[in-house]
């Protein structure tokens, strides 16, 4: 696993998220009242980006259908989504946020 920085903290304002490339995968990047959680962007039903849905609870609704994702886990908790998305794991220092990714070997 490698550790990527992908963001500076000052640029995801609080209750905000947006998306990175990382190894030209689309990840979904969520601060939290300040904890950082980071997912696959696409649905797993609809293939929408997660990132523009409203997050609430430490979860995610789905902008097209209204399933929800855990942000901790990636698990689909409501239909229509049956499928979990991947989660990485995320750290910060006192100026950036990492992202825990494979390494393409």
């Amino acid at each position: 696993m490698d550790k990527i920085k992908v963001l500076n903290i000052s640029e995801l304002e609080n209750n905000q998220s947006t998306v990175v490339n990382v190894n030209d995968k689309e990840i979904a990047v969520f601060n939290v009242e300040g904890e950082f959680f980071a997912i696959d962007d696409r649905c797993s039903h609809s293939d929408e980006s997660l990132s523009e849905g409203e997050v609430y609870d430490c979860k995610v609704e789905c902008p097209a259908h209204g399933a929800e994702f855990d942000l901790k886990t990636g698990e689909a908790l409501t239909p229509p989504a049956s499928k979990s998305v991947s989660c990485y794991q995320t750290s910060t220092d006192d100026s950036s946020i990492y992202i825990e990714v494979e390494t393409n070997a």
